[in-house]
């Protein structure tokens, strides 16, 4: 019979096991997983025990406070991390059959697409209240791991990757500007150089972020150094700098978390602003659950409404 290899598999209730086993080698701690799954630690020490004996091999070993995954554990890991994929491939497409009274819907955003997303996810609870909506928010790098594992239904970014491994829908303008403080000795100028703006400090996303791939390739292709002054790890926190006086930033104009107010303002600078887009992101030949489908249909109505708005 087909079971007949992983019979022994089967007799001791290793569901249960595994989802211990996952947390304990996710969070590298029995306490940490007891807390997580409110188990007590000697329980989920008894449940990783039962796991070792019928797999026939330890799992974890404790490298002082810290658990650690043999290769065999490793192996495990990989094969019960596909085991809860598929319940949860199953689980969803159940759900499809309820009509969207159930169910759940995982987003992963770039820190820049993240406000924009969230409205969206915010209407669209409204509408189905029975779907559990996660959003995950991420650079740029971060996003393409988790597209990598397939860990998420849909992913919102300004620099999709290229090739042929994924998806990606062109969903709506997002152009790219030039903001400083609104005292700044360059606010009000029209067609200011490029050269010009480059001797200004500028305020710059850490390694890995779409904004920062946009920004060194603007200069890259100028032949010019950018001028950096402080790297920062989010648009609050480049507004912040900003409207201190601390320099200049390129970045997202629209859906970005930074309105125009009193303290700052768009520079008018040679090639800007430059065109760029939102984009709905998949792996390629993965199927879309009814209710990620639903979501991307919201988008896309959305998405042209702003458009109609804006023209």
């Amino acid at each position: 019979m087909p079971q007949s290899k992983i019979r022994r598999y089967l007799r001791h209730g290793m569901l249960p096991q595994l989802s211990v086993f996952e947390a304990v080698a996710r969070l590298g701690s029995f306490t940490r997983a007891g807390e997580e799954l409110y188990m007590a630690q000697p329980t989920v020490s008894v449940q990783i025990k039962k796991l070792t004996e019928t797999i026939g091999a330890p799992l974890l070993e404790q490298v002082g406070k810290t658990v650690r995954l043999t290769s065999v554990g490793r192996e495990l890991q990989i094969a019960s991390s596909e085991i809860f994929q598929a319940f949860s491939r199953f689980e969803q497409k159940v759900a499809d059959t309820r009509g969207l009274q159930t169910g759940s819907l995982d987003v992963a955003a770039s820190t820049v697409a993240k406000y924009f997303t969230s409205r969206m996810l915010v209407e669209f609870a409204k509408v189905y209240p029975g779907i559990t909506v996660r959003m995950h928010v991420g650079h740029r790098q971060s996003l393409l791991d988790r597209i990598a594992t397939n860990a998420d239904d849909l992913y919102l970014m300004a620099n999709p990757p290229s090739g042929d491994e994924v998806v990606s829908l062109r969903l709506m303008p997002n152009p790219v500007v030039v903001f400083a403080c609104s005292d700044h000795p360059l606010a009000g100028l029209s067609s200011i150089p490029f050269a010009r703006l480059a001797q200004e400090p500028l305020l710059v996303r850490e390694s890995g972020s779409g904004t920062r791939m946009t920004t060194e390739r603007l200069f890259r292709e100028r032949g010019i150094t950018p001028n950096i002054r402080m790297e920062l790890g989010s648009n609050e926190s480049i507004r912040e700098a900003l409207t201190s006086g601390l320099g200049v930033s390129i970045m997202s104009r629209q859906y970005a978390g930074v309105d125009l107010d009193a303290n700052l303002t768009v520079l008018d600078v040679e090639g800007f602003p430059i065109k760029s887009h939102w984009y709905l992101v998949y792996p390629v030949g993965k199927q879309l659950s009814f209710i990620a489908q639903t979501f991307l249909d919201v988008l896309r109505k959305e998405a042209q409404r702003l458009d109609s708005v804006k023209t």
